[in-house]
């Protein structure tokens, strides 16, 4: 019985031509790009809501302090202390997560941020609060990457 002749796979398939974009996609959008634009995307959502929170360069708002009053009610934590730690940590974790120094640190306490505010102040924008949430996950897990200060301080 003679054996079947094997085929191979056409070079121009379909298959083989998307597989090479692939590869070379891969090639050029690394971890290092990936980490910078969540990063920057992440930092500038938190940050813009953060400005909203002062005026001039810290001093916390009239309005803020009545959201937190009347609106976001925080359990465990009095509203002008849960004022003033949102808006500072709304300047200082997104500046440092685009200097990329502390990121997986910075990264986690917005990913901490981000939970409490789906839980206890807009339980309904959780689609919103799940983008957010995938792009924190993907620096914690891979870190600010070769375009952060964290790697010259060899920081992880």
């Amino acid at each position: 019985m003679d054996a079947l002749p094997t085929q191979t796979p056409c070079q121009h398939s379909p298959r083989s031509v998307w597989n090479s974009l692939a590869d070379r996609l891969h090639l050029l959008i690394t971890d290092s790009w990936l980490s910078l634009l969540a990063r920057l995307a992440i930092a500038g959502i938190f940050l813009m809501s953060g400005r909203t929170k002062v005026e001039g360069f810290l001093t916390v708002t009239d309005s803020t302090y009545y959201l937190f009053s009347n609106e976001y009610k925080l359990p465990l934590i009095p509203p002008d202390i849960a004022a003033h730690m949102a808006a500072y940590a709304e300047h200082l974790f997104p500046v440092l997560l685009i200097l990329g120094l502390f990121t997986r640190l910075s990264a986690f306490a917005l990913l901490g941020m981000t939970l409490v505010i789906e839980i206890f102040v807009y339980p309904d924008a959780w689609a919103t609060h799940l983008s957010w949430a995938g792009l924190l996950l993907i620096i914690i897990a891979k870190g600010g990457g070769a375009l952060s200060l964290d790697r010259p301080l060899g920081i992880r």
